[in-house]
């Protein structure tokens, strides 16, 4: 598998100015530490926790917590050389406890709204039950099959003045075409327009590869989006979490922040 990597135009909030810096001391030399990128770029302390934030220096083998508590740590404005090392000598090793891989996800999403880590969907694939397929798995299926599948809402679209929206969903193994029609929209506008996650129950149409979902039932599973950051994947539960193997109710979990998808909506 190929690795990708994010452009620093993902990162919200740092400037054209602070990235073409970093990119033109880059140029020169790879970076070793954070404290390396701050020196020779020159930018503020501002951006680079911008970057920490957006879990830009995992590269350097620093993760997310650890960057933000580097950078917080330091000063107004880069030491010189020799002194910088002594300080740097001196500073006491602190263990920060790693986040959840949900916690990342959450992260990944609220600072560049996609993750490479893992999908959302696939924390929840064992709370949506058996009879939730995947987006892919409605290849599988046959013309006119009665299902039921969920994801992210990506699109809404709602073409001039048709009486049909299509709604896009995303899981963790592909995306999903949803037809709603006017009548099934008024009854359940509410859930179209705020829900961040949803499943749809309804018939399939297939023809060839182009594969929709005629929705019949929406069901609003935003609320679900508020364990991610909570849950580790793959799941793993300590004696800590309640003993004997018993994993601890999601719901009692205090997340922070629900992941939020900024959607394309068409009207």
């Amino acid at each position: 598998m190929l690795p990708l990597r994010l452009g620093l135009r993902m990162v919200r909030g740092l400037s054209n100015l602070h990235a073409a810096r970093i990119l033109a001391a880059r140029a020169e030399s790879p970076f070793e530490s954070i404290e390396d990128v701050w020196r020779r770029s020159g930018v503020p302390v501002a951006a680079l926790e911008k970057l920490a934030d957006a879990d830009a220096f995992a590269s350097l083998g620093v993760d997310r917590r650890q960057a933000l508590w580097r950078v917080r740590g330091l000063g107004e404005a880069p030491l010189p050389l020799f002194a910088a090392a002594d300080a740097l000598g001196s500073e006491p090793e602190v263990a920060l406890v790693p986040l959840t891989g949900g916690r990342e996800v959450v992260e990944d999403y609220r600072t560049v709204q996609l993750s490479l880590r893992a999908h959302p969907l696939a924390f929840l694939r064992g709370e949506l039950g058996p009879k939730v397929t995947t987006c892919a798995g409605l290849a599988r299926l046959k013309d006119g099959a009665r299902v039921e599948v969920a994801g992210l809402v990506l699109i809404r679209q709602r073409p001039g003045k048709g009486n049909v929206t299509f709604i896009t969903l995303e899981d963790e193994t592909g995306i999903a075409n949803i037809i709603l029609w006017q009548r099934k929209f008024e009854a359940q506008r509410r859930i179209v327009m705020s829900a961040a996650m949803i499943c749809v129950k309804g018939q399939m149409q297939k023809e060839g590869e182009v594969i929709h979902v005629v929705a019949d039932r929406l069901e609003d599973l935003t609320p679900l989006l508020h364990r991610v950051g909570a849950m580790d994947f793959p799941h793993r539960y300590a004696p800590a979490d309640g003993g004997k193997g018993v994993p601890p109710d999601p719901r009692k979990a205090k997340a922070r922040e629900v992941i939020k998808v900024k959607t394309r909506d068409f009207h």
